[in-house]
């Protein structure tokens, strides 16, 4: 019996079933799982230790970082993508930014530049549509002249809402003029300009006659406005595309609370 016992754990050391690296990872072997346990209290009662001991100023600092200085693991595809999409649009528009200052490589064509803004401003085209309304004469004229003040009243009050949720800054720092501060033109998502201009493009293309070569001047004078916002320097790249989008949308709102001549012809008598 005694030389019998020997042989028999001899045979168990032999057999390749019973050593530890076919055993299942669901249930370690009790000398590991107790060097790791004693491990993991050495490692507490050290790690305390060190709490204890460091400067409470630095455990204080430690606790009231900001969460933009906290690294962000696994994120996910859309943010990455996200991300990278405003860092591009960030460094295009900081490169199409050739008017954002007189020290830029086109400074010297800013005023101009800035002048083509104006004509997309909402006051000068209020002021325009009041003085032609008080002068027209026709129904037909009245008609379109009371709703092209109701879309550009309508343009000011979204885009200016529009901005004041998102309050996004512009690629530079650039101050607004007393225009923008008028027509609350402040922030830079979305652009107001290219929001007007694509509204009054599309709104003169439906319900004024023209000829194609200045319907094509029309067009093309909607984009240089919203693009001339990306030079110098006050809207990005999506800013503008984002304004032209909005335009049309709100030219399709007038269109579908659409002003009769009976409806104007009454707000008219009133004023």
């Amino acid at each position: 019996m005694p030389a019998s016992q020997p042989r028999s754990r001899a045979r168990d050391r032999n057999n390749v079933l019973n050593r530890a690296e076919f055993l299942s990872l669901n249930q370690p072997l009790k000398g590991t799982q107790e060097s790791r346990s004693s491990s993991r209290k050495q490692s507490g009662q050290a790690g305390a230790a060190g709490a204890q001991n460091s400067n409470p100023k630095e455990r204080r600092q430690s606790q009231q970082l900001p969460e933009e200085d906290c690294m962000q693991l696994n994120p996910s595809f859309k943010g990455i993508a996200f991300n990278s999409l405003l860092a591009i649009d960030i460094c295009m528009s900081k490169r199409l930014g050739v008017c954002a200052n007189r020290a830029s490589s086109w400074g010297g064509a800013r005023s101009m530049i800035n002048l083509l803004g104006i004509t997309g401003h909402g006051i000068p085209w209020i002021a325009g549509t009041l003085i032609c309304l008080v002068k027209s004469s026709t129904l037909a004229g009245q008609e379109v002249l009371m709703n092209l003040l109701l879309a550009l009243l309508l343009d000011i009050m979204i885009v200016a809402g529009l901005q004041k949720l998102a309050k996004r800054k512009g690629p530079y720092d650039i101050n607004p003029g007393l225009l923008d501060y008028l027509t609350m033109d402040t922030y830079a998502f979305p652009a107001g300009h290219a929001s007007r201009a694509a509204m009054l493009s599309k709104f003169f293309l439906n319900h004024l006659v023209l000829a194609i070569p200045l319907r094509i001047l029309l067009v093309l004078w909607a984009l240089c406005v919203g693009f001339s916002r990306v030079m110098i320097g006050r809207h990005h790249i999506t800013d503008v595309l984002s304004g032209f989008v909005f335009g049309y949308l709100q030219f399709r709102l007038v269109e579908l609370i659409w002003m009769s001549s009976n409806t104007c012809q009454m707000l008219i008598s009133i004023w």
